[in-house]
């Protein structure tokens, strides 16, 4: 009978040893894997922010002047999801951000830089607008009074 015992296979103890070290490795990944997928959005608007800025140079050397829309750039085309906007442009040069909704950074360009590429968090930079629009209403509803 004890044969066929040591047959039989696994104990209750065994498998449930084995179930823990199975979610103990899972949970110790799962915030590394968030941390991946947010580097790979941002290196994505970064790398839209550097064709915008390829795309504006062979945009200037046909116009007088950058372009001012990112519609002007028939050789440009963003990734999707990354949000991407001209501030500026005219004859002596532009600038542009970039990032994606879940990424952790923004991506500036201003090509009158020394250095073109700048970032900052992300988060950062989403409290402070959120915290300006919900100020700006009650500045506009004081100016009605």
């Amino acid at each position: 009978m004890s044969e066929q015992r040591k047959i039989r296979g696994f104990s209750l103890l065994e498998l449930l040893v084995v179930i823990a070290i199975i979610g103990i490795l899972a949970a110790a990944s799962l915030p590394r894997f968030a941390e991946f997928r947010s580097a790979a959005y941002d290196s994505r608007a970064q790398q839209d922010l550097r064709n915008l800025a390829a795309a504006e140079e062979l945009f200037r050397a046909g116009q007088p002047s950058y372009a001012a829309a990112i519609e002007d750039l028939s050789a440009f085309n963003s990734s999707q999801g990354v949000v991407i906007e001209i501030d500026r442009a005219d004859d002596l040069g532009f600038s542009a951000s970039s990032h994606h909704p879940s990424g952790s950074r923004i991506f500036n360009w201003d090509s009158q830089a020394a250095t073109p590429l700048s970032s900052t968090p992300l988060a950062r930079t989403i409290r402070e607008t959120s915290s300006r629009e919900s100020q700006a209403p009650v500045r506009s509803a004081q100016a009605q009074r």
